[in-house]
């Protein structure tokens, strides 16, 4: 779903068709091609944001990671809420480091162009279906028939997760950064209320408990689990759980994939869930989408408030 060529115009037509003119000669894999008529736009608009982001994935593409860097770190500049992601471009590439959650600004930029065609991506071109292995990850755990009186979607995007629980929890609470993706969900009429913020910041403030919180592929853009995870627990009910999806590696910790979202090592989850005072009711192996023609793998977690 990520692409690299996220857009913020240069204020001339003329280059902003240079730069989709490159865009199509990276997706036909002509890189080489694509930096050189990127170039020669920057030499005429070197402000230009989402050119110097383009230049740096086509200079990745053509083996030139010095060239790529130096691309990045002028798009960093000139963008210091960093909208295109690429601080994470530059900790993929060993530049710096990859901590915390994703800026604000990018993730926001990044669903906000997204939310027209997101459903149709996700479901079509990468077989989406996280929102039902969640689903039958709660079943497991507290049986098909139970019914939750309040729930949290973190993370609503255009609400697949919420369409899947509506019909099981009296109240349905969605908060999503971006605005784009909150007014398509708005439209399916299946919120009680939606909050546009950050989950984060959401969970911080929010002073009423919920039976269930879920979080269908969200936590892949943030790399350390246990802040969210601590959050989430105070907003708990006793008897509540928190549901969520993730991507995986063999590893123990957490890396940054080439796609630009984390991936988690059940090691990680599972000690996170343990700082929050968690206990973990169902964990299990389970990819939500196929990219390139093979499963990424992922994980299914629902966890339980520690019994006192």
């Amino acid at each position: 779903m990520r692409s690299p060529s996220l857009f913020i115009s240069s204020g001339d037509p003329l280059l902003d068709r240079r730069f989709q003119w490159a865009d199509g000669l990276l997706g036909r894999g002509e890189p080489r091609a694509a930096a050189e008529l990127l170039e020669e736009t920057l030499a005429r608009a070197p402000e230009f944001i989402a050119g110097w982001f383009l230049l740096g994935h086509a200079r990745e593409q053509a083996g030139e990671r010095r060239g790529a860097i130096e691309a990045y770190r002028r798009a960093l500049a000139l963008d210091r809420d960093d909208r295109l992601g690429a601080g994470l471009r530059l900790a993929r590439l060993g530049e710096r480091e990859a901590s915390g959650a994703m800026p604000r600004a990018y993730v926001r930029t990044l669903f906000d162009q997204y939310a027209a065609r997101f459903d149709g991506e996700l479901r079509d071109a990468l077989h989406y279906r996280g929102p039902e292995l969640l689903r039958r990850a709660i079943d497991k755990v507290f049986g098909a028939d139970r019914r939750f009186a309040r729930a949290l979607d973190l993370g609503c995007g255009t609400g697949l997760m919420g369409e899947v629980m509506r019909g099981r929890t009296d109240e349905l609470v969605g908060v999503d950064l971006s605005p784009a993706m909150l007014a398509a969900a708005e439209q399916r009429r299946i919120y009680d209320r939606l909050a546009i913020d950050d989950l984060v910041s959401f969970l911080a403030t929010e002073e009423q408990p919920f039976d269930l919180i879920v979080a269908a592929d969200v936590f892949v853009y943030l790399d350390d689990l246990a802040p969210v995870l601590h959050l989430a627990a105070l907003r708990l009910a006793a008897s509540g759980a928190i549901a969520f999806s993730v991507e995986t590696h063999a590893g123990h910790g957490v890396i940054l994939r080439d796609t630009l979202r984390f991936a988690h090592g059940e090691p990680h989850v599972r000690a996170a869930a343990a700082e929050a005072a968690l206990d973990v009711a169902y964990l299990a192996k389970g990819s939500t989408r196929i990219e390139k023609n093979s499963p990424v793998e992922g994980l299914l977690a629902v966890l339980r408030a520690a019994a006192v």
